[in-house]
């Protein structure tokens, strides 16, 4: 059986919500094999980041080298990675490797709040990754720094976008969310502009949605669908996974991944 693959290249969630274990599982979900390259072990939970062990830059490169020698994959992720140090060899080895379906999730500050890169990582991620990437999908907080914009409104939010996807020659998926035209996400490319309506959940588990959309998307260009099909799709899977209603730990907990899986090897015990 043939099946499209996906690599994630990101930080551990020892707690399951985020990271590689999110995009692990919402790529399985979104039907393609996944694999992962680790930048960094996080020892976090729903309330916090407590530790960083970062990933050394040549075990990073061998753990990218052994996937595509064996194993090329149809599209990568790229989510939280920490260092200066890591992000180039990460660009790098993605060049050398003629990597497709690039999509860069830029991962500056977890749900929880805690900061998840060091200052310098940030420009040198604008520097090298952007450029090499067909999609960066930055939140509101993140597309300021990006672009040195104040964002406060849907104009701000189309001016961000074109001032990003013109400087490094990428498309933009600008979240929206974080009290600005409610959960609407923009995509700018080739200069144009396109909407994607979203239903705010009342769900205060929001654990790893960033991670988890990009993964998604990731997951069907690698199946071969286009940006605009593959955002759509992947908006529609993070909203029935919020929707879900998972309740899991003390802070801002998980989504349900698995909502939609259903098999004899998912099915519960039956009470005796």
């Amino acid at each position: 059986m043939k099946m499209k693959t996906a690599l994630t290249i990101a930080g551990s969630d020892c707690s399951g919500g985020a990271g590689i274990q999110a995009d692990i599982k919402t790529m399985t979900m979104n039907g393609v094999y996944a694999m992962s390259a680790i930048t960094a072990l996080t020892a976090q939970n729903t309330t916090g980041v407590r530790a960083i062990q970062e990933s050394t830059p040549e075990f990073l490169k061998q753990q990218i080298d052994a996937v595509f020698e064996d194993i090329f994959p149809d599209s990568v992720k790229i989510g939280m990675v920490s260092s200066s140090e890591l992000v180039c060899i990460i660009a790098d080895s993605l060049k050398y490797h003629k990597a497709k379906n690039i999509v860069v999730d830029p991962v500056m500050v977890a749900t929880s709040g805690s900061s998840l890169m060091k200052t310098d990582a940030v420009k040198t991620l604008i520097d090298e990754l952007l450029p090499i990437a067909t999609l960066v999908t930055p939140n509101i907080p993140e597309a300021e720094v990006i672009s040195g914009l104040s964002i406060e409104n849907k104009e701000d939010m189309q001016k961000a976008a074109k001032i990003i996807g013109d400087a490094h020659d990428c498309a933009v998926l600008l979240k929206g969310g974080h009290n600005i035209n409610d959960a609407n996400d923009l995509l700018y490319t080739n200069g144009e502009y396109q909407w994607f309506a979203g239903k705010r959940i009342n769900n205060p588990n929001t654990h790893g949605t960033g991670c988890t959309l990009s993964s998604a998307i990731a997951s069907n260009l690698a199946k071969g669908f286009t940006l605009a099909e593959s955002v759509q799709r992947a908006k529609e899977y993070i909203s029935s996974a919020l929707s879900a209603q998972l309740d899991l730990g003390q802070g801002s907990g998980p989504m349900m991944h698995n909502f939609d899986l259903a098999s004899y090897f998912a099915e519960e015990k039956i009470s005796d």
